[in-house]
């Protein structure tokens, strides 16, 4: 992998700092319930697909390559039946026409029961595709369109990077139900989130890594390019609506997706960023609300599932100039597991399908079931956000007060992007502040529209409402909103452009080392320690021993597939969670600063360091003999990827 300084996130992190996130949840916790559905203790349910069938039962399949019945799902005492095993990972699933449909790695297959006992009799399959035995291989879906063709999506191979080793691996492919083959777009490197909307156009979400600077939701129409090159090799397949190759596509580094896809008419700019370990950090499911007002305020909308961060984010979209954007939101947070997938129940309860093995998440458990209940209650939020060509408008669930509402100072705005390249993430580039400068209030009270000044198309827009309140006196459950800028009404921006003054100053983080001291002399590091990572965010050294005051010299080897960094900390158990809330309240500075927060707490650190690269720094060990910590600092991953560092 290339050579990566200052690089986001990654694409596992797990970890929201304790005291924010427990008082989130509770006030969560007032409008929309979590709560358990029992899993007997003999079944490992990690859940790849949810589906109901016609009388109401639960179809669960899993990645242990079963597909479990639960009747009466609903209660706290739900029946489980096999209903079929001996699949191979099955990460998705569908009921149509009395049967299961299911993607395991290399077919799409349908299950039925003829003989009505609750078990699968036959297995057929629909369509198959070739393997070639990578980890990364991993199949999803179906979805099926109005006329009952099925829709998957194959994820990348893992050689180095993002590769497509056999044929359609990176591409969203349609079925029909007698196996035939019709490639839809390509250009995709992790797509586990899929749907359809009630148009009948197909949303994926992607997950940050090479050429993907952070977590994006993107339409994808027929002959659409979503970024990744090595699907294209297969664009010479005389099925393939696409005829761009994998050489046309290059590594212009500092070029945005937005700018590329101007000069490359088959590329398609995301509709959704979702800010990397703002906004979650491996994007799932896309969930629309079809409830009917039945699941509260959001009727129409998308909620969108996060494995790492195991929370749902809501999205507002609309359709500016024939293009596809809109708003990302925070919804709920404090799910059991790594939230892959997500289906409504017959009650308007959401049914949320969880697992975390090798994929590491918030939720401590490896797997889970459970369901989101709206109490009745609404709560009070920015509903929508709608672009204008020199500002937004914004509705409210509940009416707010003209004196509140018309006041500019209580609304903020940063614009920012990231960068479309090779290399695994991306940096937040080009961060400036907009200016609001004027806030009109709607009669009746529910609608603000906000002029902005430096407003930017191809940029995100990060607005926050720290204070506002409704008229019965509540702030907003969530302050924060994320507008995706592709187009404006009329096509043309009027938002008055700021005078944007770039110091150019580089942030010095004098913890950070990696040239060896002069004062050490010819004589060097007393003593040298490697580092190196593995698969579920770990280092791959449980203990490391130094002596006291002795000179280190320090590598650290990411043979892993993410970003990882190494932050040496001083004693205390808890003293890698603290670093690691300290570096999740980063926020947008994060990148810049390596994810490491400016602590007493912090005696050394390296930089973010890239899969497949390395970096080597020099400390001094303490003088104080005792048990300290090496921690990655990535937000979360300080819960699991820790050393024991003993000074002697």
């Amino acid at each position: 992998m290339q050579k990566t300084i200052k690089l986001l996130t990654v694409i596992l992190s797990i970890c929201i700092g304790q005291f924010v996130f427990g008082q989130s949840k509770s006030k969560e916790s007032e409008y929309y319930k979590i709560v358990d559905v029992p899993i007997p203790n003999d079944v490992k349910l990690e859940v790849g697909g949810l589906a109901l069938t016609d009388d109401d039962k639960l179809g669960v399949s899993t990645r242990r390559g079963e597909v479990w019945l639960i009747n009466n799902p609903y209660s706290q005492n739900p029946e489980y039946k096999l209903f079929a095993q001996g699949l191979h990972e099955a990460l998705g699933l569908g009921y149509k026409n009395n049967g299961f449909y299911l993607s395991q790695r290399g077919e799409l297959t349908r299950l039925e029961d003829k003989n009505g006992d609750n078990e699968a009799d036959v297995y057929k399959t629909i369509f198959s595709w070739p393997l070639s035995g990578n980890y990364h291989d991993y199949s999803y879906g179906p979805k099926f369109t109005k006329n009952g063709d099925m829709i998957v999506t194959l994820n990348l191979s893992w050689l180095g990077g993002g590769k497509s080793t056999v044929r359609w691996r990176g591409w969203m492919l349609k079925i029909s139900p007698e196996g035939n083959v019709t490639p839809i777009a390509t250009g995709l490197r992790s797509p586990a989130g899929f749907a359809i909307n009630p148009e009948g156009d197909f949303f994926y979400t992607e997950n940050q890594g090479d050429w993907v600077g952070s977590g994006r939701m993107t339409h994808l129409a027929m002959g659409d390019f979503a970024g990744h090159p090595e699907g294209l090799k297969w664009s010479d397949d005389p099925l393939s609506p696409l005829t761009l190759k994998p050489d046309d596509i290059k590594d212009n580094s500092g070029m945005t997706l937005y700018e590329y896809a101007k000069k490359e008419k088959e590329l398609k700019a995301p509709a959704i960023w979702f800010p990397h370990t703002i906004l979650g950090i491996s994007t799932s499911d896309i969930l629309y609300d079809t409830t009917n007002g039945k699941f509260g305020p959001f009727e129409g909308q998308q909620f969108v599932g996060d494995q790492g961060h195991s929370k749902i984010m809501r999205v507002y979209m609309e359709k500016v100039n024939g293009v596809y954007q809109g708003a990302a939101f925070p919804f709920v947070e404090g799910f059991s597991s790594g939230i892959l997938r997500m289906i409504w129940g017959s009650d308007n309860s959401m049914f949320v399908g969880m697992t975390s093995r090798g994929w590491a998440s918030t939720g401590k458990k490896e797997f889970g079931l459970q369901r989101l209940v709206w109490t009745g209650k609404t709560p009070f939020e920015i509903k929508t956000m709608k672009a204008q060509a020199d500002g937004f408008e914004l509705e409210f669930t509940k009416p707010v007060s003209k004196q509140q509402a018309e006041d500019i100072s209580n609304y903020k705005m940063k614009t920012f992007t990231y960068k479309y390249h090779k290399t695994y993430g991306s940096p937040i580039i080009d961060q400036q502040n907009a200016m609001i400068h004027k806030a009109e209030l709607s009669d009746d009270g529910l609608t603000v529209k906000i002029t902005v000044h430096g407003m930017r198309l191809g940029f995100i827009h990060q607005l926050e409402i720290p204070k506002l309140k409704a008229k019965t006196g509540e702030t907003l459950l969530h302050k924060k909103a994320y507008y995706t800028l592709n187009e404006v009404p009329g096509g043309e921006l009027k938002s008055m452009q700021m005078e944007i003054k770039k110091s150019g100053k580089k942030i010095e983080q004098p913890k950070r080392i990696t040239t060896m001291p002069h004062e050490w002399g010819e004589a060097g590091a007393d003593q040298k320690v490697v580092l190196g990572t593995i698969p579920g965010l770990k280092y791959d050294t449980e203990e490391i021993t130094i002596n006291r005051n002795s000179k280190i010299e320090f590598t650290l080897n990411n043979n892993d597939d993410m970003i990882h960094n190494v932050v040496i900390t001083k004693q205390g158990k808890e003293t890698p969670l603290k670093v690691g809330e300290l570096a999740l309240n980063l926020g947008l500075e994060g990148p810049d600063l390596n994810y490491v927060p400016f602590s007493d707490l912090v005696i050394a650190h390296s930089g973010t360091v890239g899969p497949e690269d390395s970096e080597t720094i020099y400390f001094t060990a303490p003088s104080k003999p005792g048990e300290y910590w090496i921690v990655c600092t990535f937000p979360g991953h300080s819960f699991t990827m820790r050393t024991k560092l003993i000074v002697k």
